[in-house]
């Protein structure tokens, strides 16, 4: 009897065994076969809708890390009638409230917002998220890209934002923008990433990042961040008519924003390295203009002397299609790559030459020893040859007018010679670069130029 129990228990755990080894060995590899040959965006795409999302976690550590902008300002209201009767000169200070927003960078107080938020301050006041306040003073700005560079001496050590690589960052993605709209503080929309290196044909920076995540007045400043609450851009602008958020905003990048910053505390100023080329994007109707089959790249028009292109032996005719490992099809695509290097950093350029394909090494030539800024007019050196033309031993050249407020006298100052700015001889770029660094935006200068007809004139400008 206990033989033929034990022949019993025996089957019937040889049976147990056997279907737990088809289970595990056939259903549980089938099961696991399934989900590991799904494509690699599979499970993401099965929970795309926002309420799939767990959006809490990253507005948490965002909220912490964004701070109110107080900018207070002071004008002074003349009284016309007083002056022209009593010859009174006074006038009452009047007082302007501008707000927007910020973001924490360090534990000791870093803050970067936009130019704009806290251009003309005569203070700035800072409020974190727990509603603490402190005056904050500026480290040093960016016009051009709108970044500023703030801080603040606060108690204890502060929560900051971690950057991520907005590179990496892909339309569709979903994203957060973080801010005070209408002072209404810590405020969080979502919305997902429309587009990438955007062209809005402003004068500064040309590689925005599009959101549809709702932004107001009172946002600029803020961050934008991806779900996991890291910062991928600056959110800088809407695209409106009314002034209020109707569909896109705009943020920049936050390889370019790291850079600015980095820059800053590092040179004092933003050091901004260029290729070195004049260009243009394709597309089908430039392309056959220029009797050419690629319509996407950038395609140089011209090479400028002594610089990294020109070294590099890249000449007019050739279309960049690809820097390092990036594809390049816009302007807007060179722009955000270039705006993230500094002068001497080497470049891998791809580019195509009567329909085959090159690259070069392209070393970054400083931006200010090319082109400088004065009040939106864009400055390049004369050579040699042009100062013996003109009987000058200096002076910079007047390549064209982006400031609309001189639109109507383009035609006289572009190709004119400015000679001095102030007292202080245009002696070249450079020299310039330095003088108008240290000029207020607003404050008005003598100018003494020859224009392109050879006239010597002065002007306040």
């Amino acid at each position: 009897m206990k033989k033929y129990a034990s022949l019993f228990f025996l089957a019937l755990s040889s049976g147990a065994i056997t279907l737990g080894a088809y289970k595990l060995l056939f259903e549980d590899n089938r099961t696991a076969s399934l989900v590991t040959s799904a494509p690699a965006n599979y499970l993401r795409n099965a929970s795309l809708g926002a309420e799939n999302i767990d959006f809490t976690t990253a507005a948490d550590q965002a909220v912490h890390c964004v701070v109110h902008v107080k900018n207070v300002s002071y004008r002074t209201i003349s009284n016309p009638i007083m002056e022209f009767f009593y010859g009174y000169r006074g006038g009452q200070q009047q007082e302007q409230i501008g707000t927007g927003s910020g973001v924490i960078i360090s534990e000791d107080g870093y803050i970067v917002t936009n130019n704009h938020v806290i251009k003309d301050a005569s203070e700035l006041e800072i409020t974190l998220n727990n509603n603490e306040t402190y005056k904050a003073k500026v480290i040093g700005t960016d016009s051009k890209m709108d970044i500023a560079l703030l801080k603040i001496d606060a108690k204890e050590k502060l929560p900051y934002a971690t950057f991520a690589d907005s590179d990496a960052v892909k339309v569709g993605e979903w994203v957060l923008a973080v801010g005070n709209p209408y002072n209404l503080n810590s405020t969080v929309t979502a919305g997902i990433v429309s587009a990438k290196a955007r062209n809005l044909g402003n004068n500064g920076i040309q590689s925005f990042i599009q959101t549809d995540a709702a932004v107001n007045p009172g946002n600029s400043g803020g961050a934008l961040v991806n779900t996991r609450g890291e910062l991928i851009g600056i959110n800088t602008m809407i695209s409106s008519q009314t002034g209020a958020y109707v569909g896109y905003s705009f943020a920049v990048p936050s390889n370019i924003t790291r850079k600015i910053i980095e820059d800053i505390m590092e040179y004092g100023n933003v050091q901004r390295g260029i290729l070195g080329i004049e260009c243009g994007e394709l597309n089908a109707t430039v392309s056959k203009e220029l009797g050419i089959s690629q319509t996407s790249g950038v395609y140089i028009s011209s090479v400028n002397k002594n610089t990294g292109a020109e070294k590099a032996g890249l000449k007019k005719g050739d279309i960049i299609v690809k820097l390092d490992d990036r594809k390049i099809q816009t302007y807007a695509d060179l722009a955000g790559f270039i705006n993230a290097k500094r002068p001497n950093d080497e470049v891998k350029v791809t580019f195509l030459r009567d329909e085959k394909t090159y690259t070069a090494n392209v070393k970054l030539t400083k931006y200010d020893m090319i082109v400088a800024d004065f009040k939106g007019l864009e400055l390049e050196n004369l050579s040699a040859a042009e100062r013996k033309k003109l009987k000058v031993n200096y002076g910079v050249r007047v390549k064209s007018v982006e400031n609309s407020k001189l639109a109507e006298f383009a035609n006289d100052l572009e190709g004119g010679v400015i000679l001095k700015i102030g007292n202080v001889p245009a002696e070249n770029i450079e020299t310039v670069s330095q003088l108008v660094s240290k000029i207020d935006e607003n404050q008005a200068v003598q100018v003494e130029m020859i224009t392109k007809n050879g006239e010597l004139i002065r002007f306040i400008l």
